[in-house]
């Protein structure tokens, strides 16, 4: 899940080498913490949160035969 995720943001990015996933597991869910450049911040969370959603919708879908709770959070 982690290498599909920045699959789909490094592209999206100016600067790629600074994508960074990191993953916290709990009993019953999964939490995705995305961390970008500062400056492409907007990119990846895109006029009204549509990249942000998108990309949340591919990786909810994904991790659908997980039987856990995915959660991707973006941050600096």
């Amino acid at each position: 899940m982690k290498e599909l995720i920045e699959t789909i943001v490094k592209p999206l990015v100016d600067v790629p080498d600074e994508v960074r996933v990191e993953t916290f597991e709990e009993d019953a869910k999964v939490v995705y913490r995305l961390y970008v450049h500062k400056t492409d911040m907007g990119k990846v969370i895109g006029k009204q949160g549509r990249v942000a959603k998108a990309i949340r919708t591919v990786v909810y879908a994904a991790g659908s035969s997980q039987h856990k709770k995915i959660f991707l959070e973006i941050g600096e």
